[in-house]
């Protein structure tokens, strides 16, 4: 197996979605696939350029979506490529793991890059929660319809399609280990820490500013250079949000009267202060065979260690990153002690204090720089954000393991495991 470096990684910022008042939204007027063009444009002319990387160069372009319908279907990342003028010998593919979507398509071109295949990959990820969400989906609902020959009375159909209730689920199922205010303290945490960090301009070194226009008037052009959904927060202000989920009322745990007796009210606990907003923003990422890095001098952000990818309980999608993670780690010969930093997406911030549960991972090792709750989310771009984060981490603190890893809708996790060389 070859070795597979990341020489690059850039975004655009994550714009704060506004599916009913598009003009609220800085890129309601830009397409996802727009985003994404005009990125690895300013991309290859930047920082690309600087390393000798052309378009030419690249083997295989993967695009990750998780709503890869109406003006998202990409033609099997095709669409993408000729906006972004790359020549036609140029392959592509589009890939849908949902908020793993991004990842999965790294992990492809790892693969073929180790084994020989590919010399060069771009991937890359975008999604628009303005202008593409919950719009041209269709799904099968025959799984809950007794009537149905694919009937399955082992699956709670309603739940499995609503992201809130599977992380309303999983922290139902994890009482009494978790309460609202640790979610609520860590999204207060993910917040803050993005505040800080964007004011010392640390994020500066992953953005690429793309121009979209001033919040509710699409006809003054504004430069967007930082993402937009953090806030400063204290822990009183985020405890009166409105909740957004729905109780189960385990019966493991009292039913509904014990949950009222312990949560002080009939209604769920994930709120938008817990949980990640709704974005549009793309992602990029340049993997490379090692040794033709070196011989073209290119510097490593860091060397690709292992990856790895597990199903769970659909109705608690949330538990996906502990099972991917264990998978990628044995592959990789290393144990959770090992890891010096962590990137997990806080999809819900019950997802990333579970894993950090049954995994021992000190907080103080999690999301230094903020997390997916303030930065946001834009579903299939976000394991390469993860993922790039992270290796600027590992370089700023001279630290030398690293783990990345999301959970995914449908039941699913994805992980990545990076090692930074100058440690």
């Amino acid at each position: 197996m070859k070795d597979v470096w990341l020489v690059d990684y850039a975004r655009t910022p994550f714009s704060r979605s506004r599916p009913q008042k598009p003009e609220s939204d800085v890129f309601g007027e830009i397409r996802g696939d727009e985003l994404l063009s005009r990125l690895l444009m300013k991309f290859f002319d930047g920082s690309l350029a600087e390393k000798g990387i052309e378009k030419k160069d690249v083997d295989e372009l993967t695009v990750g979506v998780a709503s890869g319908v109406l003006e998202n279907w990409t033609y099997g990342g095709k669409i993408p490529a000729f906006l972004s003028g790359f020549p036609h010998h140029v392959a592509s593919l589009f890939v849908d793991r949902q908020c793993g979507s991004a990842g999965t398509g790294m992990h492809i071109g790892i693969m073929e890059i180790m084994t020989g295949f590919s010399t060069t990959v771009l991937s890359t990820g975008f999604e628009h929660m303005t202008r593409v969400r919950g719009t041209g989906i269709d799904p099968n609902l025959s799984m809950a319809d007794e009537a149905s020959q694919f009937y399955r009375p082992d699956m709670d159909v309603a739940t499995v399609l609503n992201m809130l209730q599977t992380a309303q689920k999983l922290y139902e199922e994890e009482v009494p280990t978790f309460t609202k205010e640790d979610m609520d303290k860590f999204g207060v945490r993910s917040h803050n820490l993005t505040i800080k960090n964007q004011e010392s301009g640390w994020f500066k070194g992953e953005i690429i500013p793309i121009q979209g226009h001033v919040p509710d008037n699409v006809d003054e052009p504004m430069l967007i250079d930082k993402d937009l959904s953090a806030r400063a927060s204290t822990l009183e202000k985020v405890a009166t949000l409105p909740r957004v989920s729905t109780p189960f009322y385990l019966e493991k745990n009292g039913g509904k009267e014990g949950y009222i007796k312990r949560e002080g009210t009939d209604e769920g606990v994930i709120t938008p202060g817990n949980a990640s907003p709704l974005n549009a923003g793309a992602t990029a990422a340049v993997l490379m065979e090692a040794k033709e890095a070196e011989r073209r001098g290119i510097e490593p952000m860091a060397r690709i260690v292992s990856m790895g990818w597990a199903g769970v309980d659909p109705t608690v999608m949330g538990r996906g990153p502990v099972p991917a993670t264990i998978k990628a780690l044995k592959h990789a010969g290393l144990s959770v002690e090992d890891i010096d930093f962590w990137e997990i997406n806080e999809a819900f911030c019950i997802v990333a204090l579970n894993c950090m549960d049954k995994l021992k991972i000190p907080e103080e090792k999690v999301n230094v720089m903020g997390g997916s709750t303030a930065i946001g989310h834009p579903l299939g771009s976000t394991m390469i954000r993860l993922t790039g984060t992270l290796a600027r981490i590992l370089k700023d603190n001279k630290a030398k393991y690293g783990v990345a890893n999301a959970c995914v809708g449908g039941g699913q996790g994805v992980a990545t495991v990076i090692e930074n060389l100058d440690a």
